[in-house]
């Protein structure tokens, strides 16, 4: 149930590529049941072609490996290309106002899966590393506006705490 990071398609000066993912760092992401469910139903439906293209340069040895995103050819799509002819479509077809930049696919998923995994409480530290962050501390000053109030959470720990006697000096006094 985890998932192996470990290339991504690239486009550089005009030759797509495979190399590293993002800080030429590979990385084991969480795969969610029902993201591989609906990765099984794509593969059905759409059985990955190989693709090969160069590795980390133009000119660099071909490797060769199945996608599971390609265009109709059954060829390797650029981020911009995917963005053209399937994410802002997708925008139009639901009725919303395609921003660029803020509502791109990349950043789009990316701040989607930070907020949900924020909200369910992992914390910052995983969360950077299943981004690719070097440094959690970034993570946090990039997703902190997505986490969530702790009150209530705050609350429920000292509850507990006080529930099984761990609070020290516990002399029964209550607070407004």
């Amino acid at each position: 149930m985890t998932m192996h990071i470990r290339r991504q398609v690239k486009y550089v000066k005009g030759t797509l590529m495979f190399a590293l993912p993002k800080r030429e760092k590979t990385r084991y992401v969480p795969l969610p049941r029902a993201v591989l469910a609906a990765m099984d139903q794509h593969m059905e439906l759409f059985p990955p072609p190989s693709v090969t293209l160069p590795w980390g340069s133009a000119d660099g040895d071909p490797a060769t490996v199945r996608l599971l995103i390609v265009n109709e050819q059954g060829g390797t799509m650029s981020g911009d290309l995917f963005t053209k002819i399937v994410w802002k479509p997708a925008f139009g077809k639901a009725g919303l106002d395609y921003k660029n930049r803020a509502d791109g696919m990349h950043s789009g998923l990316r701040h989607l899966y930070a907020s949900k995994l924020l909200a369910r409480g992992v914390s910052v530290k995983e969360l950077a590393d299943y981004l690719g962050h070097e440094d959690p501390g970034f993570t946090l000053r990039v997703y902190t506006h997505l986490l969530p109030s702790s009150h209530e959470r705050a609350r429920q720990a000292v509850d507990e705490a006080a529930r099984i006697g761990e609070l020290p000096g516990d002399d029964g006094l209550q607070a407004a």
